[in-house]
């Protein structure tokens, strides 16, 4: 049992310090600019479960988008 390889990798800080970011950008992406902060937190997801952080990544990548689309949603009330 202790020989089986398995491909997934191991998580390290900095997984752990992109999927945090990531998640604080789809919070700023509500608020300030969702164009700018969505993008940045989709890739800071992707990056963050890439390097190992496996579900939080993933998770931060949809929240950024969900984020972003929430504040294009917001912006285009508040001009209209």
């Amino acid at each position: 049992m202790a020989n089986i390889h398995t491909t997934a990798r191991p998580r390290s800080n900095a997984a752990r310090i992109c999927t945090i970011l990531a998640f604080v950008f789809a919070v700023l992406a509500v608020f300030l600019s969702p164009l700018l902060f969505g993008v940045a937190g989709l890739a800071l997801g992707i990056v963050g479960a890439v390097l190992g952080d496996k579900p939080l990544g993933w998770y931060a990548a949809i929240a950024s988008v969900v984020g972003a689309v929430i504040g294009a949603l917001l912006v285009a009330a508040l001009l209209n």
